[in-house]
């Protein structure tokens, strides 16, 4: 059996006639834990999949998935905690922790500010690469001012800021290129393939990225990397952070190439019990390698990765407890959780 019929299994068995309601008998008197995610057929999904199964395996509480449209969706249920726990990546969660009067991105923040929200798990990272054609003259970002690049991304706020990051590395705006306005990560890609745009973003691995590759030739496109460039990411786009891709890590990557990169978390609200936290962090500490098995995306969920200085939000008084018995929680993480707590909206 495959990864993906692995998963499948794992998120039929989780999500089968689950309703919302707790059962009582569990760690804080939970024993059923809602997790949302994205809708099936996304990485997400499939993230909460694997999640759900090592808990419900490990951790004596039935996890079940509960797919949403979006995080815009599930992030106001797990703030007022109508649902226990999600799986999100950083920058929506910077965005919902500190809602829209303290956070803008290039001027947007679309989400409820939910101050409510807690870090479970920092896990592993989600790489958006800037693709052009193989045949194309660009050798960075920088040299894309002036031609056309996807944006707008009106059904697709996630994309709209992964093109926005990937232009803030290099110093552009979207002033300082002709936008070519689409809807979804899917519509700049065939944009990109039918010579429609010079440049569209999208997620390393994607298949559609893939099959437009493998049809026409495409080519990863080296974001800037140097210490302004770091500065302007972080200062602009909290959330993203630069990465190196390895040279034939995925077919279109032909020279090693600077990314944006974006953590997937998982998170919960502050009021589920310290209790039921604590059980769910242990188990995806001491039981991270069964998480491998679900999808190649856990490759990257080590234990070292769980605590980390430059989250976006802060932990819950559970994965804390944790973190501090394994050894992984500093005082420099009291400070970080001190000025996290004070970031949140009001």
């Amino acid at each position: 059996m495959g990864r993906g019929a692995v998963i499948l299994v794992a998120i039929c068995v989780s999500v089968g006639g689950i309703g919302f309601s707790p059962a009582l008998g569990g760690p804080g008197g939970l024993t059923t834990l809602t997790i949302g995610t994205n809708p099936p057929g996304t990485l997400f999904y499939a993230i909460g999949g694997g999640v759900a199964r090592v808990i419900s395996d490990y951790a004596h509480l039935r996890a079940v998935v509960q797919p949403y449209s979006g995080s815009s969706t599930f992030l106001p249920l797990i703030n007022s905690g109508e649902l226990h726990m999600g799986i999100v990546n950083a920058v929506d969660l910077a965005m919902a922790y500190r809602g829209p009067e303290r956070l803008r991105i290039g001027g947007r923040n679309p989400y409820l500010a939910s101050p409510n929200l807690r870090l479970v798990v920092r896990g592993g990272p989600i790489y958006i690469v800037e693709g052009v054609r193989r045949d194309a003259p660009f050798r960075t970002i920088a040299d894309l001012r002036g031609h056309r690049v996807t944006g707008v991304y009106s059904a697709h706020f996630a994309v709209w800021l992964d093109q926005y990051a990937l232009l803030t590395t290099c110093g552009l705006s979207w002033e300082d290129v002709q936008v070519v306005p689409v809807s979804t990560v899917g519509e700049g890609l065939v944009a990109l393939a039918q010579g429609r745009a010079d440049a569209a973003p999208y997620a390393l691995g994607a298949a559609q990225a893939l099959e437009i590759h493998a049809s026409i030739g495409l080519r990863g496109l080296s974001a800037c990397s140097d210490a302004p460039a770091r500065q302007r990411l972080r200062e602009r786009v909290p959330g993203y952070y630069l990465a190196s891709v390895r040279a034939g890590r995925s077919p279109e990557i032909t020279t090693d190439t600077w990314v944006v990169a974006k953590d997937i978390y998982v998170v919960a609200g502050k009021d589920l019990p310290e209790e039921v936290v604590y059980r769910v962090t242990r188990v995806l500490w001491e039981q991270n390698r069964r998480l491998w098995t679900f999808h190649a995306a856990f490759e990257e969920w080590v234990t070292r990765r769980y605590v980390d200085p430059e989250v976006t939000i802060p932990y819950h008084p559970g994965a804390i407890r944790l973190y501090r018995e394994k050894g992984a929680w500093t005082h420099q993480m009291d400070q970080v959780q001190a000025r996290l707590l004070q970031e949140a909206s009001r």
